[in-house]
């Protein structure tokens, strides 16, 4: 007896209005009719129905795709093997758009506009997006905050590594002062501070000695951050303070 049309319709997703039109033009004609008049379609129907829609799915006009499903010469296999390199190449344009897509959302959460194979090689065990959503609910309605965000964006791998190793480098010579005993409120130490205070401003955000020593404090009463910097050297964070407030009282 065959399909009927609401049968095909509600298997093969798709309006009755459209499997109407279909047949209308010739592209999808049933290959029977009941004595009523109604539409039948069989198994060889359903086949090129499933045809026409895969075509339909890569953007193919409805005159290309009759022409493609009714040329007489067409071999099935070809025929088979063209519809899997047009898949293969949509799903190619669909990952890169999919990676385009995971990259915007990361640069959206952070500001940081890397991969997360790069992020990694760049932060190593450390996730600044782990962090993201406390930063924008603690400072989200700064100027600071968006100048950071929009700094951050624009970085590439090798930025951050040189952004990185200027920090790294400031964490060395102030590990060095406290090994050779300088005060934190010394000369020495101040002009570290200053040092590190411009670096903030250079890469990330105008850093006032206000913000300034509103970080030092955070870098004490934050366990996490005492943790991070104190991987240098056991009391680099409390040491850091005192110099970035020294600084700030004798600059401001």
């Amino acid at each position: 007896m065959g399909y009927s049309v609401g049968q095909v319709a509600r298997v093969a997703g798709v309006t009755v209005r459209t499997l109407h039109h279909y047949d209308e033009i010739g592209l999808l004609r049933p290959g029977a009719r009941t004595p009523a008049g109604h539409r039948r379609y069989d198994d060889a129907d359903l086949d090129r129905l499933q045809q026409i829609l895969f075509y339909r799915e890569l953007g193919f006009p409805l005159e290309e795709v009759a022409e493609l499903l009714d040329d007489p010469d067409a071999d099935p296999v070809e025929h088979l093997r063209r519809q899997h390199t047009l898949l293969t190449g949509r799903i190619d344009r669909l990952r890169e758009m999919a990676e385009a897509v995971q990259r915007a959302m990361e640069a959206r959460k952070m500001g940081i506009n890397l991969t997360p194979e790069e992020k990694f090689e760049v932060f190593g065990d450390f996730d600044p997006d782990a962090h993201a959503e406390e930063a924008e609910e603690r400072w989200g309605g700064t100027d600071a905050y968006r100048e950071s965000q929009r700094r951050a964006a624009s970085y590439t791998k090798e930025d951050w590594l040189r952004i990185n190793a200027e920090a790294d480098d400031l964490n060395r010579r102030f590990v060095a002062l406290m090994e050779a005993g300088a005060a934190p409120e010394g000369e020495e130490a101040r002009e570290l501070a200053e040092e590190h205070r411009q670096h903030i401003s250079r890469h990330f955000y105008a850093c006032s000695y206000e913000i300034h020593t509103g970080l030092a404090e955070m870098y004490v009463t934050d366990e996490r951050f005492t943790r991070n910097i104190d991987q240098a050297k056991e009391g680099l964070a409390a040491y850091l303070r005192e110099a970035i407030l020294a600084n700030a009282a004798h600059r401001g």
